[in-house]
């Protein structure tokens, strides 16, 4: 099965096709960015293809990266794929970002839990825990870091993600040391792919995986509408 991978939640754009039946990746191409994906998404995902030799019609599933991460990012990623998959007619999937920064220090087999942590602002953390076989220990979540430094009771974690610096330079220091710190700025997109070939689309839908709501209040003292009755 071919596949095309996307992802522009965090601080780089990215594409791949995948090619499962041979276990080669045709293309891929990430650029580090904090800004501009709606731009450079689209000529990236042509390069992509053009490189790989494959047409839209030939793949058997894209898939996109849901969050948690930016907004604005999202929005494009999410936006691109299902407008590929409608017009190609294929099937497409989502993938979070926790659980591709997770998955290459899993699939290495070094043993330790492994700590994905996405930075929230505001002195809070996107972050989830797994074992080292991939057994969920900790739930994704939106905490303050003093929380999520708290998973420390797992052992000698490995952190990953552009949050791992912060949580490294949190760490209790009566607990055992990180086996590892990868603040990566984006999950590896190779891996976004493998995971999308793995995904089953009736549980991985392709919506944005928040974990809180945009920045927006209604201020309390903004009048209210009036109540209206009923008429005969």
């Amino acid at each position: 099965m071919l596949i095309l991978a996307i992802d522009t939640a965090l601080d780089a754009c990215a594409a791949a096709v995948l090619d499962t039946d041979s276990e080669t990746m045709r293309a891929q191409e990430s650029l580090v960015m904090k800004r501009g994906h709606a731009e450079a998404l689209m000529p990236l995902i042509a390069r992509v293809m053009s490189q790989a030799g494959v047409a839209f019609s030939a793949l058997g599933r894209i898939v996109a990266t849901t969050g948690p991460g930016s907004f604005t990012g999202l929005r494009v990623g999410l936006s691109a794929a299902r407008g590929i998959a409608l017009a190609a007619r294929k099937p497409v999937v989502g993938v979070t970002t926790l659980s591709a920064f997770a998955a290459p220090v899993v699939a290495a087999d070094r043993g330790h839990p492994v700590i994905s942590a996405i930075d929230a602002r505001h002195d809070q953390v996107y972050f989830q825990v797994v074992g080292g076989g991939g057994e969920e220990l900790v739930r994704p979540q939106i905490v303050p870091i003093a929380e999520a430094v708290a998973a420390a009771r797992f052992g000698a974690a490995h952190l990953v993600g552009n949050a791992a610096g912060l949580l490294a330079e949190r760490w209790p220091t009566d607990t055992a040391a990180p086996a590892a710190v990868d603040p990566r700025p984006a999950p590896d997109i190779a891996w976004i792919a493998w995971l999308g070939a793995a995904a089953v689309p009736e549980l991985a839908s392709a919506r944005p995986f928040y974990l809180r709501a945009p920045d927006v209040k209604v201020p309390s003292n903004m009048p209210q509408p009036p109540t209206q009755t009923a008429t005969s």
